[in-house]
């Protein structure tokens, strides 16, 4: 019989509007790990949680915290915009994202966000 994965882990490459970009999802018990890079390496580390107090939609409302790296309004918004989704269908699960990216524009966003809905793991 062989034994289940203690965690698991999906990783996918593609050229996003003309930038090779490398993506890897892992789920965690209690979170679950996004790395977006452009660049090979981690770069700027989110931790993207789910509020317990919703909207008035019954929807939680994200608060993003910068780890490591530059803490700037940019960041947080390509955090919430990339991985919203994630916390979301995980069941309201908070979400450690580690993004560099070369690409900032909403059209990337965007593209990068089907990137990571293909590496699904929650």
């Amino acid at each position: 019989m062989e034994a289940s994965p203690i965690v698991t882990s999906k990783q996918r490459e593609e050229v996003v509007h003309g930038v090779p970009t490398e993506v890897v999802c892992t789920a965690f018990s209690n979170s679950v790990l996004v790395v977006v890079t452009q660049y090979g390496k981690m770069g700027t580390i989110v931790y993207v949680d789910p509020n317990t107090v919703g909207d008035n939609v019954g929807r939680p409302s994200l608060t993003t915290k910068v780890l490591l790296g530059k803490d700037e309004p940019l960041v947080h918004v390509c955090a919430k915009n990339l991985v919203a989704f994630v916390s979301r269908e995980a069941g309201n699960k908070p979400v450690l994202l580690a993004m560099a990216l070369k690409d900032k524009t909403m059209e990337g966003i965007q593209a990068l966000r089907e990137v990571i809905r293909s590496c699904q793991v929650w």
